[in-house]
């Protein structure tokens, strides 16, 4: 799978806390990422067997809102997740893209 920065923001925001479920609106604020980006993120995900995702259990006239839809992890989601960042780490310090400020190359990525 191709890993772009912005997928690598969104693995790393689910890798936070890979147990738990996250929901669209909270990884948007987390990642910094617009819906038009991160839905389609997640869905690719989600077909790669990365992510699973359900629909939360509440009675939306209850809790005077709609149910969220939660993503979480997979095994072996959490596996590949975390060699990808690894690899793109690596890719970059070996570009010298991950220099301390102040020197050649720029700041480490937020991911």
């Amino acid at each position: 799978m191709r890993i772009t920065v912005p997928t690598a923001r969104v693995l790393a925001a689910l890798l936070a806390a890979a147990h738990a479920d996250h929901y669209g609106l909270d990884l948007m604020h987390r990642t910094e990422l617009a819906s038009g980006t991160l839905y389609p993120i997640l869905n690719r995900l989600t077909k790669a067997g990365w992510l699973e995702r359900r629909w939360e259990e509440i009675d939306p006239a209850v809790a005077g809102r709609p149910a969220r839809r939660f993503y979480r992890l997979t095994a072996e989601g959490a596996v590949q997740a975390r060699q990808c960042l690894a690899e793109l780490r690596a890719q970059l310090d070996t570009s010298g893209a991950l220099d301390a400020p102040g020197k050649a190359g720029s700041p480490r990525p937020a991911w």
